[in-house]
């Protein structure tokens, strides 16, 4: 859900949004669609390239589809544009860090990646090459394909393209689950500093 709110705000400060958003924009304002139903329809569809990639979704990846895009056209409906230079610029900022954050929170819940980060990682492991050069190569294509269509590429774009990678390894820090070596369902660790009952 934050993750939808917080990329709601970049749209309403009009000054560039994420890869995927330029082109969900982009398809939006040709379909006619709302953003947050393109959103759904398109992980949906990249979800299906996950088949011949042999990726296999998680609860993350279901709820990555059925919910980012609702709750993004629940924050436009109840936000508006930002005007003036000032509101714009704290919105985008607030949606960036906002967007770590629920990038950290998503990926230390360890439900399994979304769509379209499995479809980086599932070509990834396909075709041999690297992560981050099969990210970049999806990534500006997603861009010029929805700037064509009319998605708002700016100074938002790039600076999230530049901060997103080291906020959500903050907040993955922040967030972190410690993951049970054994498998048993203890929760805490051991010694109390003081013992209730004593011999």
């Amino acid at each position: 859900m934050l993750y939808g709110a917080s990329s709601a705000l970049l749209v309403r400060s009009g000054l560039g949004l994420e890869p995927w958003n330029v082109l969900h924009q982009g398809l939006a304002e040709r379909t006619g669609l709302s953003m947050g139903v393109v959103l759904t329809v398109v992980g949906a569809l990249v979800l299906l390239l996950w088949i011949p990639l042999r990726q296999r979704p998680g609860l993350g990846t279901v709820s990555n589809v059925l919910v980012i895009g609702a709750a993004m056209d629940a924050t436009l409906a109840v936000v508006p544009d930002a005007h003036g230079w000032t509101l714009r610029i704290a919105v985008l900022v607030a949606g960036i860090v906002l967007n770590g954050a629920a990038t950290g929170l998503y990926i230390a819940a360890r439900f399994g990646p979304g769509p379209r980060d499995g479809l980086m990682t599932g070509l990834n492991r396909r075709t041999g090459l690297s992560v981050r050069l099969v990210r970049t190569a999806v990534e500006i294509t997603v861009v010029v394909t929805g700037f064509t269509l009319g998605g708002t590429v700016g100074v938002g774009t790039l600076l999230y393209a530049v901060s997103i990678g080291p906020l959500a390894q903050v907040f993955l820090r922040v967030f972190a689950v410690p993951a049970a070596s054994d498998g048993s369902t203890v929760v805490a660790a051991g010694q109390p500093r003081r013992a209730i009952l004593r011999r």
